[in-house]
């Protein structure tokens, strides 16, 4: 457990150059062409990581200066991912849950249950989450494990189904997106995507990316967009005209890096894609392999930063009005990208859609998050987590966001 610890705490930039490495031995690949897909895939993470550091950088106190303008006072804090983290590294289930999940990833494969190849392994901590939240609450390790494996078998079926709509919007041959805390909502919203095709007016509204460009022109640009709504949550966050500025800026300046810093990892991707189908083809004639990866591939869309960015301002009059919730959103709204990717992939880029469809699931986010606090706070005490001045209860918006956890988590107390 200490080596793979000292090995996950590299973080994906590090871990998934040495993944995408050996499977490329693996597939047949020579050394120096393994080497250079690995080595590009990682820079592309480490891409995407510092651009979305960026936004959080800007975001996270464009949130706190609104949140003490508008006077929003709830009791538990959003602390960001990193108490999810501590939840599922928390218990001694860790190393159980990894090789559980890697060996029913390859027996799934081989008796084709699934055609996803998950080698997003630094996120494997979703699926410990789900076992350590059940162990903590039945004293159960035995039942811990078995939730984590569950959990990842829905997660891969989630992972496949998807899989066809993640490669034509992103434009990511075989590749789907394991990834809990985002595709755990997937069925959800494709459904309700059909529910707004039977409702009228609604049905017939139209706003996707190419469709907000013809109608506002340059002002529809990625660009100018990220421009706008920078300044939008600057003025919202009673900023000077200076610090509106610069956060108008640097959001514009997002929306032009994302989907380049994700070209870069592709062009890793790729050659690695093909000769896995080919070494599928020859091995298992007929059969589709795709490669799991982290949701990460997926916040590139201009149409998903924009979505997140007017997102913000909602989760937070959400947090305000919505009856009983407690989970007052700040750490991890610089990580809404993530959580819009479904709203926006589901609805075909169709902002209206995915705004509409993005507050739905943000309602659920927050109660979750809500409901799960107590737990998560006296988790996060056992481990030494290091909790804000003045917090009682910690959470957050991430944790709300582990949809099939959370459910698979409340069945398990029910019979343990």
């Amino acid at each position: 457990m200490q080596y793979l610890n000292y090995f996950l705490d590299l973080g994906s930039s590090v871990v998934m150059p040495v993944i995408i490495t050996i499977l490329g031995l693996v597939l047949g690949q020579k050394l120096s062409k393994a080497f250079r897909a690995g080595m590009t895939i990682g820079i592309g993470f480490i891409g995407i990581s510092l651009v979305t550091g960026l936004m959080g950088d800007q975001i996270s106190p464009a949130a706190q200066a609104m949140v003490e303008r508008f006077e929003l006072n709830l009791k538990v804090i959003d602390v960001g991912w990193p108490v999810s983290s501590s939840i599922a590294f928390s218990t001694n289930i860790v190393p159980f849950v990894f090789v559980v999940c890697f060996v029913l990833n390859i027996v799934m494969l081989a008796a084709n249950i699934t055609k996803t190849l998950n080698i997003d392994f630094w996120n494997y901590w979703h699926f410990v989450l789900t076992g350590s939240l059940i162990q903590f609450a039945t004293g159960s390790l035995v039942a811990g494990i078995v939730g984590s494996a569950v959990t990842f078998i829905v997660i891969m079926k989630f992972a496949d189904m998807t899989a066809p709509m993640v490669q034509d919007y992103f434009g990511l041959p075989g590749v789907s997106l394991p990834h809990t805390e985002t595709v755990s909502w997937a069925p959800l919203i494709i459904g309700l995507d059909k529910i707004y095709d039977r409702i009228p007016g609604v049905k017939n509204i139209k706003m996707d990316g190419e469709t907000i460009q013809q109608k506002l022109g340059i002002f529809g640009e990625p660009i100018v967009l990220g421009l706008i709504l920078g300044a939008g949550i600057g003025a919202l966050a009673g900023y000077d005209f200076s610090g509106i500025v610069t956060l108008a800026v640097n959001m514009a300046a997002v929306m032009f890096l994302l989907p380049r810093m994700v070209k870069i990892l592709m062009e890793g991707l790729l050659p690695l894609s093909n000769d896995a189908k080919q070494f599928i083809a020859k091995r298992f004639p007929g059969r589709e392999l795709n490669i799991g990866l982290d949701a990460a591939v997926g916040t590139g869309s201009p149409m998903v930063v924009a979505a997140a960015l007017i997102m913000i301002p909602i989760t937070l009059f959400l947090a305000f009005v919505l009856p009983g919730n407690q989970l007052l959103p700040l750490v991890d709204l610089s990580t809404l990208p993530f959580f819009m990717i479904w709203p926006v992939v589901a609805h075909k880029g169709n902002l209206f859609r995915a705004l509409v469809s993005g507050s739905l699931m943000m309602i659920a986010i927050l109660y979750i998050g809500t409901a799960l606090a107590p737990v998560a706070t006296t988790i996060a005490q056992s481990t030494q987590f290091a909790f804000p001045e003045g917090a009682s209860q910690i959470s957050s918006l991430d944790i709300g966001a582990h949809l099939v956890p959370f459910l698979i988590y409340r069945i398990f107390g029910m019979f343990f």
